[in-house]
């Protein structure tokens, strides 16, 4: 769940800080009808042809799918989006700038996965909206079905067709919020409503077969230019002359984009990385650390709070994320000897804000 300011996130989907968006990553993604082209996030040199693989990407249109896939594509692989949409799939990744990638509507995932050397799950609808009862059944019902259906495809397969690996995402709003607790992943679930999201999701993808290796990378709050976090955070930021939201006491549990489809293109690729592994930056700040950040690298203020009220307005129920936060920790990832290009905050934003 691009879930608490965690990347619940959708493919096209959002900041979440438990959740999170997300697919993170809590203010939803925009939605980009933007043609996007190729480009390598790292200076390594390609995979040789021994080593392609084909990688099954459902929520590929979304914001940390969409970088995922031009990374798997820079390095010679072959990707499957798998889609509901194949037309807006296509707004994404054009025919003329995406000549080798496969778009795989439903009814032909199975084919797709059957074909695939690894499959990662990174569907769901944005949670960074306002909750109605609705709303909150789909949010959980989108990424659970997306999941059930991967996972039945994967288990039903003969075992010559099964992808080796499935990479999963999930939230760091399984934990739940807290102003004072440290979370990693042998820490418990928490008991609100996103916790319960993530729960259920991550519980429906274990049931894949065991000889399946899967990986369940817990996301936080996504940091990049074309979505996530910032995306939503500078324009508010600007509008109430910048500053925390709320206390600005609560924890930013953040990852900067090309660390969190790093750490998910290692997970495809490694046989080490299973189990859970937290998707966040080694150093979370509290959220007013984090505005005064980007408040020096914008050039503005970062003194004046946005209230309460107004965040309310905006998300309704789903403020509570952004509101209260949590403290997460990626032990795994630092015991696995993953490598953060972006492991303080400060770094990270002014990256971002040199792009483009």
């Amino acid at each position: 769940m691009e879930l608490g300011w965690a990347t619940l996130s959708r493919a096209n989907s959002t900041i979440a800080p438990s959740l999170l968006t997300t697919p993170h990553p809590l203010f939803p993604l925009e939605r980009n009808s933007k043609k996007y082209r190729v480009f390598c996030l790292s200076s390594g040199h390609s995979e040789s042809k021994a080593n392609e693989m084909v990688v099954s990407v459902t929520g590929a249109t979304g914001f940390i799918g969409r970088r995922l896939v031009q990374k798997l594509l820079s390095d010679n692989h072959k990707v499957h989006v798998l889609t509901r949409s194949r037309a807006k799939a296509q707004l994404v990744f054009s025919a003329a700038d995406f000549p080798k990638l496969v778009i795989a509507e439903e009814r032909k995932w199975e084919q797709s996965i059957k074909g695939s050397n690894a499959v990662v799950n990174l569907a769901g609808m944005p949670i960074s909206t306002r909750w109605s009862p609705e709303i909150k059944k789909e949010i959980k019902r989108s990424r659970i079905n997306a999941t059930s259906k991967v996972v039945d495809i994967i288990n039903n397969a003969k075992l010559d067709l099964r992808p080796s690996v499935l990479v999963s995402a999930t939230a760091i709003g399984y934990y739940g919020t807290s102003e004072t607790l440290v979370f990693d992943e042998n820490s418990r679930s928490g008991n609100d409503y996103l916790s319960e999201v993530c729960r259920e999701w991550e519980a429906k993808a274990l049931e894949v077969d065991n000889g399946v290796r899967l990986a369940l990378i817990r996301i936080g709050i996504v940091l990049g230019k074309d979505g996530g976090a910032l995306a939503k955070m500078i324009p508010l930021f600007m509008m109430f002359a910048g500053g925390p939201l709320g206390t600005g006491r609560q924890w930013f549990s953040w990852i900067h984009l090309d660390d969190v489809v790093n750490l998910i293109y290692e997970a495809v690729r490694n046989p080490s990385y299973k189990g859970v592994i937290n998707g966040t930056a080694p150093n979370p700040v509290r959220l007013s650390e984090m505005c005064e950040q980007l408040g020096q690298v914008v050039g503005r203020p970062s003194w004046l709070p946005v209230p309460e009220f107004a965040l309310k307005a905006v998300l309704g129920e789903g403020a509570s994320v952004v509101l209260e936060g949590q403290k997460v920790l990626p032990l795994k990832a630092k015991e696995l000897g993953f490598s953060y290009k972006y492991p303080y905050v400060k770094d990270a934003i002014e990256a971002i804000m040199r792009e483009p």
